[in-house]
C-alpha cells in the first residue's frame, strides 16, 4: 500500500535492489499491474510525420519479403523450335491471304459510272409511298399519270410492289392490275453463303393486255458463286421464244486492276454473243495528319478516287470507254462515256455531273447530239423516311421535244 501512495505523488522509480530479491514473494497479478502503470505514467511517444500533399499512401513493402527469383540460367536449353507441321500450317494460312480485293458481280462492273449517266426522266406525276410493315416486309404503291413514255400507249398506270428479305436473300413481286402480269425477283444464299441463286420471272394472265398482244412468258435463273478475288455466274433463262445459255467470269488481277468476260447462246438464232471488260481503280488515299509534313498533305490532298473501264461488245462490234471521279467524296462527282463502232467510225459521248447537298441532289447528263437531262430531288425533312420532291426534266434540240415531270416520295 505503502508503494502505491507514493506511486501517485510521484514518478515512480524502478525498483530498487533489495526490492528486486523480495519480487519473489509479491503475486505476480500484482507485478503485472505495477510494470502497467509504470508504462502509462511515462511520457508519450512523439507521432510519425504525416505523410506531403500528393504522396503515396500505400503502405511500405515488408523489408522481409523474399528477394526476386534469381535470373534464368543461360546454360539452360531454349525450348525446342516449331515442327515442321507447324510451319507449313503458317505458310498456308499466309498464302491463302490476299490483298487482293473482291471485284464483285460482272453485271455491275460499269455500274458505277453508268449509275451517273442514265437518269430517270419522265413526263406527267409520279407519286410512290413506301410503308415498313415489318423490319422484314414493306410495300410500294406507285401511281404515274399524265405521261406519253409508256410503250403501250396508256396515259396512267398503277403497281403494287411488296418485298420480304432476311440475312439469307430477298423475294419481291410487282403486280400491274391493267395489263394483268406479275413480275418477281427472288434471291437466295447457298453453299453456305459462297453463292448467291437468283431467278427472275415474267407471268402474264390469259385475259390481260399482254397476253392479248401476244407476248411470252419469260424465266431466267443464276447462280452467283465467289471468291476471295473473283466472282462466277451461271445463266439459264427461257425468253423469246428460245432458250439462253451464260456465264461469266470476272478476276481481280491486282490491288486496281479487274477483267473478265462473258459468254452467252441463245438457241432461238443459233447465235453467240460475248462481251469483255477490263477495269481499273484507284481509291482515295486519307490526308495525313501530321502538321510538319505539308507536302505530304497536299499529295494526299491531291489524290482523287476515280475508276477507268473499258467494255467490248464482240456481236455489235462497238466499244464503250467509262471515266468516273469524285472530286469531293460524298459531295462532287464527274462521269464520262465514249461509245465508237471501230468499223463505222461511229461515236457517241456522254458527260455527267452529280452535286449532293445537305438536303437535295442535282444530277446533269449531257450527250454530243444536243441532249440535256437534269435530276433535281430535295428532302423536305431531316429524319429518315422524310418526303423527298423531285423534278425531272429533259430538253433534245435535234428532235425538238421538251418533257417534264415531278414526283413526290413518301416513306422511307
Amino acid at each position: 500500500k505503502k508503494a502505491r501512495m507514493g506511486a501517485s505523488s510521484s514518478k515512480i522509480s524502478p525498483p530498487s535492489t533489495a526490492a528486486k530479491d523480495s519480487q519473489q514473494f509479491i503475486p505476480q497479478n500484482l507485478l503485472s499491474s505495477w510494470n502497467s502503470k509504470a508504462q502509462c505514467d511515462a511520457n508519450p511517444a512523439t507521432p510519425p510525420p504525416l505523410p506531403p500533399v500528393g504522396a503515396d499512401t500505400k503502405a511500405p513493402s515488408n523489408s522481409s519479403a523474399s528477394p526476386p527469383p534469381p535470373p534464368p540460367d543461360a546454360s539452360a536449353e531454349s525450348p525446342p523450335p516449331p515442327s515442321i507441321a507447324q510451319d507449313e500450317s503458317i505458310a498456308a494460312a499466309a498464302a491463302s491471304a490476299s490483298s487482293f480485293p473482291n471485284p464483285g458481280p460482272y453485271e455491275n462492273a460499269v455500274m458505277e459510272a453508268k449509275g451517273l449517266l442514265n437518269l430517270d426522266t419522265y413526263d406527267g406525276f409520279r407519286c410512290d409511298i413506301n410503308k415498313q410493315l415489318s423490319p422484314y416486309m414493306a410495300v410500294v404503291h406507285s401511281f404515274w399519270m399524265g405521261t406519253n413514255m409508256i410503250p403501250d400507249g396508256r396515259n396512267k398506270t398503277y403497281t403494287f410492289v411488296t418485298q420480304v428479305s432476311d440475312e439469307a436473300g430477298l423475294i419481291m413481286a410487282r403486280l400491274d392490275p391493267e395489263r394483268g402480269s406479275v413480275d418477281g425477283r427472288i434471291y437466295r444464299a447457298v453453299l453456305g453463303g459462297a453463292g448467291m441463286a437468283k431467278m427472275v420471272f415474267n407471268v402474264a394472265a390469259p385475259g390481260g393486255q399482254d397476253a392479248q398482244q401476244g407476248s411470252n412468258d419469260s424465266l431466267q435463273l443464276d447462280l452467283d458463286v465467289g471468291g476471295m478475288t473473283w466472282t462466277s455466274n451461271l445463266k439459264y433463262g427461257c425468253m423469246g421464244g428460245g432458250n439462253v445459255y451464260g456465264c461469266n467470269y470476272f478476276q481481280q488481277v491486282t490491288p486496281r486492276l479487274a477483267m473478265g468476260g462473258e459468254g452467252m447462246y441463245l438457241s432461238a438464232n443459233s447465235s453467240l454473243v460475248s462481251n469483255y471488260t477490263l477495269r481499273f481503280t484507284n481509291e482515295a488515299k486519307m490526308a495525313a495528319s501530321t502538321d510538319t509534313d505539308a507536302v505530304a498533305d497536299v499529295d494526299a490532298e491531291m489524290d482523287k478516287s476515280y475508276m477507268f473501264s473499258g467494255n467490248y461488245i464482240g456481236h455489235q462490234g462497238l466499244l464503250c470507254l467509262n471515266y468516273k471521279r469524285d472530286v469531293t467524296p460524298k459531295r462532287v462527282a464527274l462521269a464520262a462515256e465514249l461509245q465508237c463502232s471501230p468499223a463505222s467510225l461511229e461515236s457517241k459521248v456522254l458527260l455527267g455531273a452529280e452535286f449532293n447537298l445537305t438536303r437535295s441532289k442535282i444530277n446533269l447528263v449531257v450527250d454530243g447530239g444536243g441532249k440535256i437531262q437534269s435530276v433535281l430531288e430535295a428532302k423536305l425533312g431531316m429524319t429518315p423516311g422524310s418526303p423527298a420532291l423531285t423534278f425531272a426534266a429533259e430538253v433534245d434540240h435535234v428532235t425538238d421535244t421538251l418533257r417534264f415531270g415531278y414526283g413526290l416520295k413518301i416513306g422511307g
